[in-house]
C-alpha cells in the first residue's frame, strides 16, 4: 500500500490504457468493465463483464490478451458468466474470479484452459485478499462480506450478516472492498450511499464516507464502486453516479473530487 501525501494532486486529464475502441469483443475492445488490478509490473488485469473473460493488458500494448473465459457466457469450466471482480494471487500464480453465483480460479501459466470452483452458493460482487491469504468476499444477495481461508467454503461473516438494512450492523448491496494490514475491512455500500468500515471482530461499522443520501454534493456518494485505502487512512472511491473519484481523508465529513466531476462523457477529463 503506496504512501501518497496527503497534498497529492492528480492529472485532470487521462489516458486511455485499455479499451477505447467501443463496445464490443475483439481483443481491443471492452464490454461493461468492472472491477481491475494492477500487478507489481502494471499489467492491468480487467473483469470484462459483458464479454464474459477477463483479460489483460500489459503497459503500450494495443490488443489485450484473454485469461479466463471468453468463451461465451455459460457455467462450464471453461467459462465465466459476467465477472465483476478478481485479483491474482501470488502464491499460486492464478486469478481469483467472483462471478454470477460463485467465485472460480483460473491458473496464470499459459495453456489453461479452464478453472475449478472454490466457493458456490454464493453471490460474489467483490473481493480482497489479505496478508495471510485469507479471502474477503462481498455477497450483494445477502449483504454480508465473508472472510475464508482458501479451501473453506463456508467463512464467517466480517461485515454485515444482519440482513439488508441501513443500520450500523447492515449492508444494502455491498459490492467492492478492501482490506488493509489489520484485516480492517472497507465496504462500498451501494445501496445505502457510503463506504463503511468495519475493524477487526467488530459487530458493526463505522461510516467513513457518504451515507448522506443520493446527490452530487461533496458530502454524498451515491452509489460508490471501487475502493482503495493509503497508509494515512485516505480513502479513495469510485462515485458512480455522479462520474467522478472521490478523495476521503480519515475523519472527513466530506469527500475532494479528484479526477471526473465534468458530467458523463468520452473526454479525457470526463
Amino acid at each position: 500500500i503506496p504512501n501518497i501525501p496527503a497534498d497529492a494532486r492528480w492529472a485532470q486529464n487521462a489516458t486511455t490504457v485499455a479499451g477505447g475502441h467501443g463496445l464490443g469483443s475483439a481483443t481491443n475492445q471492452l464490454y461493461w468493465p468492472n472491477g481491475l488490478f494492477v500487478d507489481d509490473d502494471q499489467t492491468i488485469v480487467i473483469a470484462d463483464h459483458g464479454n464474459h473473460r477477463i483479460i489483460q493488458w500489459k503497459i503500450g500494448d494495443t490488443n489485450g490478451q484473454v485469461v479466463a473465459g471468453g468463451n461465451g457466457k455459460g457455467n462450464r469450466l471453461d467459462q465465466l458468466h459476467g465477472p465483476t471482480d478478481m485479483l491474482i494471487d501470488k502464491e499460486t500464480d492464478s486469478l481469483i474470479i467472483c462471478e454470477t453465483g460463485q467465485v472460480v480460479r483460473w491458473s496464470r501459466r499459459s495453456g489453461t484452459t479452464q478453472g475449478e470452483i472454490l466457493i458456490n452458493n454464493i453471490d460474489p460482487y467483490g473481493l480482497a485478499m489479505d496478508d495471510q491469504r485469507y479471502l474477503y468476499i462481498s455477497d450483494y444477495k445477502k449483504h454480508e462480506v465473508r472472510r475464508y481461508q482458501i479451501g473453506d467454503k463456508n467463512g464467517t461473516i466480517v461485515a454485515g450478516g444482519n440482513g439488508q438494512g441501513a443500520g450500523l450492523n447492515q449492508l444494502n448491496e455491498p459490492t467492492y472492498i478492501f482490506v488493509n494490514q489489520q484485516q480492517t475491512v472497507y465496504v462500498s455500500d451501494n445501496n445505502n450511499h457510503r463506504v463503511m468500515k468495519w475493524n477487526k471482530d467488530a459487530k458493526e461499522g463505522i461510516v467513513v464516507a457518504g451515507g448522506q443520501g443520493k446527490g452530487n454534493a461533496l458530502t454524498q456518494l451515491p452509489h460508490p464502486r471501487g475502493l482503495f485505502v493509503d497508509r494515512l487512512s485516505t480513502i479513495y472511491v469510485a462515485d458512480m453516479a455522479n462520474n467522478r473519484v472521490m478523495r476521503w481523508p480519515k475523519g472527513a465529513k466530506q469527500g475532494t473530487v479528484i479526477v471526473g466531476g465534468n458530467g458523463q462523457g468520452a473526454g479525457a477529463n470526463q
